[in-house]
Parts: structure tokens; sequence; C-alpha cells
């Protein structure tokens, strides 16, 4: 069951928001109030779980982010380990681990768990590259062929990832997020490539 105080608020505060005045806790009294409230959230109280979830949402925000690229899947991943935290409160031992450091690793935990599931949806969804097949649409294959088989050509001059993110993007409609995992580029990387790819094909085209 999804604790209620996360349905009632979704928006995550950014660093620098009110938070108990945690930039004048000492670390020590830091750690002691954190987990306090982690007690009184294995005890079913909502308000210290509320208090909890205030206070370090934006630092495991932080955490989730640098794991997942797009930010719907690190706020879902977010809430995911808050539920977690919820249902697992009871188990947290100060003797073990500092208060954060245990719910980091939950947060990192459902933040890897989100990225293999997108994972495994992209690679169910996709199609291999060499099975991709370009086809003009029935009504002006005549009128086409001509021009597919140009584009063809032009295609097969691209070197094979930028040919792959080109025909992923264009063809099968995947985000330049999704082409960064798969190809283990970053972001930024990708829309490099699929630009200079594009500008390549244009001028292949107009040749």
């Amino acid at each position: 069951m999804v604790p209620p105080e996360i349905r009632e608020q979704p928006q995550i505060r950014r660093p620098g928001s009110q938070s108990f005045s945690a930039g004048l806790m000492n670390e020590t009294t830091r750690d002691a109030e954190i987990a306090l409230w982690l007690a009184r959230t294995a005890e079913g109280d909502r308000a210290a779980f509320a208090a909890l979830y205030r206070h370090s949402s934006p630092k495991l925000m932080g955490l989730v982010r640098r794991i997942l690229l797009r930010s719907d899947l690190a706020e879902e991943a977010l809430q995911e380990a808050y539920v977690r935290i919820w249902s697992n409160a009871a188990q947290f031992d100060s003797a073990l681990s500092r208060p954060m450091t245990w719910m980091a690793a939950i947060a990192r935990n459902a933040a890897i768990d989100s990225r293999r599931r997108a994972s495994e949806r992209i690679a169910k969804e996709s199609i291999p590259i060499d099975e991709i097949q370009l086809a003009a649409p029935a009504q002006t294959a005549d009128l086409q062929s001509a021009e597919l088989t140009q584009l063809r050509r032009c295609l097969e001059a691209l070197n094979a990832p930028a040919r792959d993110m080109v025909l992923l993007a264009y063809h099968q409609g995947w985000s330049r997020e999704e082409l960064a995992r798969k190809f283990e580029r970053p972001t930024a990387t990708v829309k490099t490539i699929l630009r200079r790819s594009l500008a390549a094909l244009k001028e292949c085209l107009d040749g």
C-alpha cells in the first residue's frame, strides 16, 4: 500500500527549501532525528514519515537522477523507494549504518530496478537493425522507389552506430534517452550524432 503522504505530496522539494532547519543541525543531531523518524515510521506514524520524506527527498532525488536520465522515471523510482522505506523502516539498525546511508541504498536499488525494467521494455519492443526494411507507402511506391533506393545508399554510407541510431530514432520512434542507454552514450552525444547524421544524409540526398 502506498503511504498517503506520498500520494498527497507529489511535488518533490528541491535543495534550498525549508526542511526542519536541517542546515542548523550538526551531523550527529541530524542522524538522531532521522533515526527517530524511521523508528516512528516503523510504528506506523504518518506524521513522522511525512517529516522524513520532506527532509530527505531532495538528497535522494539527486542520487536517483544520477542513475536515471528521465525525470519521470526518477520520480517514479523515488516514490517506490519511499514505499520500501515505509514498509521496511523496522529493519533499520543504527549500529550498522547511518540512516541516510540506509535510505540511499534503498533509493539506489529502486533506481537500478527502474533502469532494468526500462531496458527490458526497450529490448522487447525493438527490432534487430538488420531486420528493418524501408518501404514506401503503397499509394506512392512507384513515385518514391528511386528516392528510397537513394536513401538506403546514403544510410549505408553512415558508420554503423550512427545508422542504427537514425533508424531507431526516426523509423521506430525511440527517444534520445532510450538511445543513450542502448548505445551507452551520453544523451548529448546521441543528439550530436543524430544531428550530424541527418546533415550527412541531406548532403548525400541533395548530391
